[in-house]
């Protein structure tokens, strides 16, 4: 049984013609994208720190503070993308195991 979603493959808008193009998404999971995110806030906080007294006189002291929480709620965010991409590789495993579809995400029928 096929289960493919069938999207139109071009969209027409007023007098001009759009095609899409078939792309994977090229990270399911987030966990990269994650990694980026934090890696990029503590790279921040590391650059304004030599500079904390002047952000300090000048009344944005708040930019280290933020960069140091965008640095601490991503590894939040970075521990729930990796259990969350575990339990996807569970479930992919137990529905091969079982002959169903190897994707969780698609309906079986």
């Amino acid at each position: 049984m096929d289960l493919r979603d069938d999207q139109p493959m071009q969209h027409e808008f007023r007098n001009r013609t759009y095609v899409l193009a078939d792309v994977d998404p090229l990270d399911v999971d987030g966990v990269r994208t994650i990694e980026v995110g934090v890696g990029i806030w503590l790279v921040a906080f590391i650059a304004l720190l030599p500079f904390y007294g002047r952000l300090e006189d000048s009344g944005r002291g708040w930019w280290l503070w933020t960069c140091m929480a965008g640095f601490g709620l991503g590894l939040f965010g970075l521990e729930y993308c990796r259990r969350r991409r575990k339990t996807r590789a569970a479930l992919r495993e137990a529905a091969e195991a079982d002959g169903f579809s190897k994707d969780p995400d698609q309906p079986s029928g």
